[in-house]
């Protein structure tokens, strides 16, 4: 039976990494061509020298989500030990006795503290918030609540299980 002292030795604290998509202008140009495309649904070929339009059209969207891949940005956050949450918790209390911290302002200071890869400071953050829409503030926020908040379990890999499984003849 291991010994809390194993046990420790062997604890490292969760880990999340998601990524932002910082070309939000290549995501309007990609929704504008789907758009295009979707009209040409009814485009029929009436002889063997007509090109369907759908096919040039398709290239630009990938050409296009090609480069909103390479304007992704991974974002690490590390869960924080019990100290440093209840301090952190602590410095942005409640507004009323109902609320045990403040969600508003403890949010971009757990992004900022939470963030290992890259660090970011406060500063920092609201710096990178002002550059981003809500929903990718969001991304961020609740990567942040989620490495802090839940617990960490073996999660099963649907695809990974299936692969292995049409290798293996299912054993």
């Amino acid at each position: 039976m291991p010994n809390l002292k194993d046990i420790l030795a062997k604890a490292r604290a969760r880990e999340h990494t998601v990524r932002i998509c910082l070309a939000g202008d290549v995501a309007a140009e990609v929704d504008r061509l789907e758009a295009e495309l979707a009209g040409l649904s009814q485009w029929q070929q009436e002889s063997l020298a007509d090109k369907n339009p759908g096919l040039e059209l398709a290239e630009k969207i990938k050409a296009a989500r090609e480069r909103m891949k390479e304007a992704e940005v991974d974002f690490t956050f590390r869960a924080l030990g019990a100290k440093a949450w209840s301090d952190l918790v602590a410095e942005h209390p409640g507004k009323d006795s109902d609320e045990s911290w403040d969600a508003e302002s403890l949010a971009p200071a757990l992004v900022a503290a939470c963030a290992v890869d890259p660090e970011m400071t406060p500063a920092e953050v609201d710096e990178l918030f002002e550059a981003l829409n809500f929903g990718q503030r969001q991304q961020l926020i609740d990567a942040a609540w989620q490495v802090n908040g839940e617990a960490t379990t073996i999660p099963f890999a649907l695809h990974a299980s299936a692969i292995l499984a049409s290798h293996t003849e299912g054993k």
